[in-house]
């Protein structure tokens, strides 16, 4: 679709909200030297001949755009229909001026100092405002002061912060459409546009500006973006997680498909487990898996990762709120996905809340818990008129979680989170990943990146002995942990010249030993470690110090 057809699609779009006839005057601003621009103090909404306006025009809409960084085009019309009386009285007003000018000396209007107005045509700050006798190149400006229409019939303001009085009468707006193209991106919108977007809102009033879906969701989601993933088949989703790097040799993949889907309207789901084995990854994988995306650096606009806070004990988090210094609603990931699912219905939007047992999922989930067992709407706010978003879009009072949306927690069971309600895990699929394929995960590795198979080699075998030990104490590590030491290794073979030995020492001792902990129970468990790290000096040296912490205190911690 081109420029043209956008902007034909758009002006339809506008006419058929309002019912325009032939009465209706629509002023179409795209070009090049009659466009909208920002200026200090206000909007030019662009240059339209109104020469012909007349008492039989029912309404007026001038249609214009603006364009942000990366990609975003806001359209936006402005409709002039409940203050047209006084529209018209200007436009004749400066007509007259014009014809007086034209004909005498030029009546100057009230006060206006030499530097409050200046025209593109002079050099420097005029001695007087100039009017035509024709409305045929007549510029429209919205003042941020009072958000009215301002008008002028020959030159430019450069600024709208002065004395407007003289320019009088100004023109109520009874509302202005926006829609914004690529329409995937109006939800993620740039900052720039967004801010925009906010800025109308605050001259005229929030209650006036209305977003609307001008351009269907084919022109920039692709159809793989709008398969819901139990259409997919399964053999298809394994191979692209695999394909990306996940590892779950353990049926982990068909489980999780299985716990979003088998319910047509509810999809969620919890991953719980040791730390490092792929939990967060699964999630994204899997999302990516379904959105078709093969290129790692392409983003995925229907994926959103939330990291919880501890700090979380109220909705706010995930819901938003309202911020009364900005004047905004707001909308944080978790929320912004809600928005997005909404708006493409037939697009499956993921959202992954990491870490989120780091705060009592009852006080900040228990909003959206209840949404998703009840299907009843989510309630964001008591204002009757929906309030301006931070992200640009319109934020109504209650909002249901629409059945495209996919919800994935991650959780670890130790001492730095809280534990599980049943009401939640009642509420949810909880699939456990403790279990963890160290070798296959190892030669899934080298089969994807050959140059690492020194690095493998080097240190697979104190590995595979330290995580045998260290499972069976409920303190085993993870692929996270098992692939950075094959990293390390590899970069310091390279880089710093180190003997492999030397190299796994310092491994063992910074990136497994740290996690051990424990009281007379775990003597075994030091003992083993000990035999199986045998010829590794600081590894020992390491053990024999937590050994001897529980000889004296009878427990050991090794990152006291």
């Amino acid at each position: 679709m081109n420029l043209v057809e956008r902007q034909k699609q758009f002006v339809d779009a506008v006419k058929s909200r309002y019912e325009a006839t032939k009465k209706t005057k629509v002023s179409t601003l795209f070009g090049v030297s009659n466009s909208a621009k920002i200026i200090e103090g206000g909007i030019q909404l662009g240059v339209s001949n109104l020469d012909n306006a007349t008492v039989d025009n029912d309404s007026f809409i001038l249609a214009c755009v603006l364009k942000f960084p990366p990609e975003d085009e806001v359209y936006f019309a402005v409709l002039i229909r409940s203050a047209k009386a006084q529209f018209l009285a200007r436009l004749a007003d400066m007509k007259a001026l014009g014809a007086a000018i034209k004909g005498a000396a030029p009546p100057a209007p009230a006060a206006v100092s030499d530097d409050e107005t200046e025209d593109a045509d002079d050099s420097g700050p005029a001695a007087s405002f100039k009017y035509s006798a024709k409305n045929n190149l007549e510029v429209a400006y919205i003042a941020s002061a009072d958000g009215k229409i301002y008008l002028r019939n020959a030159g430019f303001w450069s600024t709208l912060k002065m004395d407007l009085t003289p320019f009088e009468p100004a023109v109520e707006v009874d509302a202005i459409d926006i829609a914004v193209y690529p329409p995937a991106v109006s939800a993620q919108r740039s900052l720039l546009a967004r801010d925009f977007v906010g800025y109308l809102g605050k001259m005229v009033g929030r209650e006036r500006v209305h977003e609307q879906r001008v351009w269907a969701e084919s022109a920039s989601v692709s159809p793989e973006m709008r398969q819901l993933p139990h259409t997919l088949p399964i053999s298809d989703i394994e191979a692209a997680v695999t394909a990306a790097g996940g590892h779950y040799p353990g049926g982990e993949v068909r489980r999780y498909h299985a716990g979003l889907n088998f319910l047509p309207r509810k999809h969620f789901v919890i991953l719980s487990g040791l730390s490092g084995t792929g939990k967060t990854r699964l999630a994204l994988h899997y999302a990516r898996a379904v959105h078709g995306l093969v290129d790692k650096d392409q983003e995925d606009p229907f994926l959103f990762v939330c990291a919880v806070r501890p700090e979380w004990t109220d909705p706010t988090g995930l819901t938003g709120y309202y911020d009364v210094l900005s004047n905004r609603y707001v909308v944080p990931p978790f929320l912004e996905a809600v928005l997005l699912a909404t708006a493409h219905p037939a697009s499956p939007v993921f959202v992954v809340l990491d870490e989120m047992n780091l705060a009592r999922v009852e006080y900040y989930f228990s909003d959206v818990l209840s949404a998703i067992e009840t299907g009843e709407a989510l309630q964001l706010h008591s204002n009757s008129v929906p309030l301006e978003g931070s992200t640009g879009t319109s934020i109504r009072a209650a909002l249901r979680l629409p059945s495209n949306l996919y919800i994935t927690g991650t959780i670890n069971v130790d001492e730095t989170t809280n534990p599980i309600s049943d009401k939640v895990l009642d509420r949810a699929v909880v699939i456990d990943m403790s279990a963890v394929d160290l070798p296959g995960f190892l030669a899934a590795l080298e089969a994807r990146e050959p140059a690492l198979k020194d690095a493998r080699a080097a240190c697979e075998g104190h590995l595979l002995a330290a995580h045998g030990l260290l499972t069976a104490h409920g303190l085993g590590f993870g692929y996270r942990v098992t692939e950075e030491a094959v990293r390390y290794h590899a970069f310091a073979a390279e880089h710093l010249k180190a003997p492999p030995t030397g190299t796994t020492d310092d491994l063992m001792v910074q990136k497994v030993l740290v996690k051990l902990r424990g009281a007379e129970r775990q003597r075994q468990l030091l003992t083993g470690l000990q035999r199986a790290l045998g010829g590794l000096p600081r590894s020992q040296a390491f053990i024999t110090r937590l050994i001897a912490d529980l000889d004296e205190f009878g427990s050991f911690q090794a990152s006291r």
